[in-house]
């Protein structure tokens, strides 16, 4: 395997090699950096005025809100490299905030201790890792089966922080309604941006603008940045209540 051999994963791109033969999904990651700036403004005013900063917590959502930037960062490469060294630049940050987001709103959302929250990391990297490896059939041919995809479109390895995003958020809801909805709301963007990714080479041939297929990967890009977005405003949010209540 070689790091610079290149990957056809998309519609946009086709077979096309060119560092611009995905220009719509590569400018469309400029939505993640519209997310974390938007997430940047609202946590400094919320911690405007704060009598009693609380480092840690607020650290920890800067955090999230550079490796949102990064993702919008490393997907561009993904969509002008189309390498395998541009793969791991787009999945690892998402890898990381993923991560990050799950031990944050496991410990400020619903409570638990770290021991726990270690464990429930543990978990999940397996259960994504299991679900990022399965194969699917492709039949493209009646009858015959000639090759094996990674399942809906490589859509299921994302399955297991859908699932935790729903858990944490029905718990959240219980605790806290605004912290709650704003996770459940974005588990439901979430789910649609799934599907759009999914359907991306299914549906190439009926998407076509300016003369090229583009498929449906931007608008994943677009409602991930939203998702993201939503659900560093549920921190933000967190911080702000705690932050105005002195």
């Amino acid at each position: 395997m070689s790091w610079a051999e290149q990957i056809f994963n998309y519609c946009e791109r086709g077979l096309d090699p060119s560092f611009w033969a995905e220009p719509v999904n590569a400018v469309s990651n400029g939505a993640f950096l519209l997310a974390a700036a938007a997430g940047a403004i609202a946590l400094s005013l919320a911690t405007a005025k704060d009598r009693r900063p609380s480092v840690g917590e607020a650290g920890a959502i800067w955090l999230l809100i550079v490796i949102v930037a990064v993702i919008g960062i490393g997907s561009f490469l993904f969509h002008t490299y189309a390498t395998r060294w541009a793969m791991s630049a787009d999945v690892a940050p998402i890898t990381a905030f993923m991560v990050a987001y799950l031990a944050y709103a496991l410990r400020m959302f619903v409570g638990i201790p770290w021991p726990a929250i270690g464990l429930a990391l543990v978990v999940f990297l397996y259960i994504g890792s299991m679900a990022s490896s399965l194969t699917c059939a492709d039949h493209q041919a009646v009858g015959a089966t000639v090759g094996a995809e990674p399942c809906l479109n490589g859509s299921l390895g994302y399955a297991p922080a859908l699932a935790a995003l729903l858990i944490v958020g029905t718990i959240s809801f219980r605790r806290d309604r605004r912290a709650g909805r704003r996770l459940l709301l974005a588990a439901g963007v979430f789910l649609v941006s799934m599907a759009l990714r999914t359907v991306d080479q299914d549906i190439c041939d009926m998407t076509r603008l300016f003369g090229q297929s583009r498929g449906t990967h931007a608008l994943w890009h677009l409602l991930n940045a939203l998702t993201l977005y939503l659900l560093l405003m549920a921190a933000i949010d967190r911080e702000r209540r705690r932050t105005w209540r002195w």
